[in-house]
Parts: C-alpha cells; structure tokens; sequence
C-alpha cells in the first residue's frame, strides 16, 4: 500500500477512463466499496444536504486515502488528526448524469491526445462546511473565477493550508477526479483564464513535479469530478512551513549548469530542456540574476528532480574522488 498512488484506486475506475460509454462507469464511481442501503443514503440526504456516505475504517478506499493524506503533510501529519472520509454516492440523476459527462469528455479528451486523457486524483480546500455541499450540488464554476487551483494526491499541504477553519477547528479538502489532458506551464500569478492554445487542456506549475494543477473556468464543471471528502483537524502551521520549505529546497553548492542539464535531460521532455538552457544563456548574457535563473529551473523542474540530480551528482563526485585518491596512493 505505501507504493501505490491514489490515482490507482480503485484500478476498475481508472480502466473505464478509456470506456467512458459503457454503462457499468457509473456503478463503479457510485457504488463500489460502498455498503450504505436507501435508508442510509436518505438520511444522509436529509442531516447533510448531499450525498455523502461515510467510509468505515478498514475499509480499503478510506484507509488509502488516510495514508497518502498523512504521508503527504510531511511534518504536520503527527498533529493531524482525521475524523472522517465520506464518499460521494451521487444518488441523484442529477449527479448521475454529471459523473457520466466526467467519463465522456475524459474520452473525448483521450481521443484529441493520442489516446491519454491523463485523468489523476487531486485535493480541493474548501472554504467551509456548505462549500463542500454547494459542490457536490452544483459543481464548482460558481465558486470560482478564471481558473481552479488544485494539489496532487502526494502534495495536499497547499490545498491544507487553504482551507477555512470550521466549527470545533474542523476543516474539509474534497479528492477529486481531474482530466488534466495535455498541460502547459502556468504562472502562479497569471491571470489566464483559457488554454494558451488548442494543444493544451490545463496548467501546471512543473511538468516533473507539478504542485499545482489549474483548470480553466470553461472546464471546471466538466473536468473535474468531486469523489471524496476528508474532515480533519490540524493545530497552527507556525514552525511547519518553515521546515516543510528547508525539506524539498535544493541546497548549495550547486553542481555544474551544463552538468545539470545533462543529467536533467535524462527526465524532462526535450523543450523542457532547450527552455533551460535559454534562461542559462540569458544568465551569461546578464539579462537574468543567477537566483532569476534558479527560480526559472526550479518551476521547469521541480525540486524534487532537482535535489535527485545534485544528489546524484555529489555521489559520482565522491566516488570519482575517492578512486582517484585510491590510485595515487596505489602508485
């Protein structure tokens, strides 16, 4: 279990991504790992407002959910506390037809990009309790401007530390389904509200590493499917963000660029590369700052590749070191 990603569950949902006119899609989003009976469900109904059913502990779904959850907060999953996940159930015709439109488009956007629709699971903050009903009941475009900012399944501290702190300290993150398609780099700051062009579907802030993903206002009804929401508790962030940050930041001395790149193009896509090596040769040409050209390759990259490249850099360094130290002695 702790190798495998929430995008992977449960693997017949994914699997009918690539079937999105068989009828069993629907079933299999709606009902399975689920054993809530009419009256359940209408209760729920009538003490919540939506359609939420409540996984137990043990049950696999919800102890996934639990774990990744957990192990994305890094520092602060000690001090969290959950108290529960539910399921949405989508009882209704309404929200029938909704998840079937979720299916639909994931295969036209899987037809339009050469057979991947690149559907992954991603963490919403709500803003409150009647935030998370509001979108169960009527999907997210009307709580949202030009775009919708989620977190990857393994990142959800940013999408944590968004949330609105409810009664009792309470807060809510919905795990959704999301059709990503082909995406291109975004800004943080931008203000775009629609793909740069027809080639792309959505926005991340790193192709390797992404930490966001962003959905434009036109798709937000449509490519994203609201699964799961998780109710927990988590005490004051003073003190995590900090360590959180001196974690994942790549730490100097830095290697070589030209040997950064190599090793670099070993994982990134070639326009990946030659966009690094642009900043680099504005670098050398004084029309960017060294930390500028840093903050250029950390967006393209990612951290995370970043601090294996160095790593890995620094071990070949030691070992090279240590052989020729090894030879002058033997000589």
């Amino acid at each position: 279990m702790d190798s495998t990603s929430i995008s992977t569950f449960p693997q017949q949902q994914e699997m009918q991504d690539h079937h999105p006119h068989e009828d069993s899609s629907t079933v299999s989003d709606c009902e399975s790992s689920v054993s809530g009976t009419t009256r359940e469900l209408q209760q729920q109904k009538q003490n919540s407002g939506s359609f939420l059913v409540r996984l137990g502990e043990g049950d696999v779904v919800h102890d996934l959910i639990k774990t990744r959850f957990l192990r994305g907060l890094g520092l602060l999953s000690k001090q969290t506390e959950i108290l529960a996940i539910h399921r949405n159930a989508c009882s209704d015709v309404v929200s029938q037809a909704r998840l079937q439109s979720f299916h639909l488009y994931a295969g036209a956007v899987s037809k339009l990009r050469g057979g991947n629709s690149n559907v992954k699971y991603a963490w919403y903050g709500t803003s409150c309790e009647n935030d998370v009903r509001d979108i169960l009941s009527n999907g997210f475009s009307h709580v949202h401007g030009h775009s919708l900012c989620l977190s990857p399944d393994d990142s959800p501290l940013q999408s944590v530390k968004s949330c609105v702190v409810g009664r009792d300290g309470v807060r809510h993150l919905i795990l959704c389904r999301v059709i990503l398609g082909r995406t291109e780099i975004v800004k943080p700051d931008t203000k775009q509200c629609y793909p740069s062009c027809e080639n792309y579907d959505s926005g991340v802030d790193s192709f390797s590493a992404p930490t966001k993903y962003m959905i434009w206002s036109s798709r937000m009804n449509t490519h994203v499917w609201p699964a799961y929401v998780i109710s927990f508790r988590v005490p004051s962030f003073k003190g995590i963000e900090k360590s959180e940050e001196e974690h994942v930041r790549p730490t100097s001395p830095w290697m070589p660029f030209q040997n950064l790149i190599s090793v670099l193009s070993k994982d990134l896509p070639s326009l990946d590369i030659a966009l690094i090596s642009k900043f680099h040769k504005a670098k050398k040409e004084k029309k960017i700052s060294r930390h500028e050209l840093i903050q250029k390759v950390r967006q393209i990259a990612g951290d995370k590749l970043l601090i294996s490249a160095i790593k890995s850099y620094r071990a070949k360094k030691k070992s090279a070191n240590f052989q020729q130290t090894r030879s002058k002695n033997d000589d």
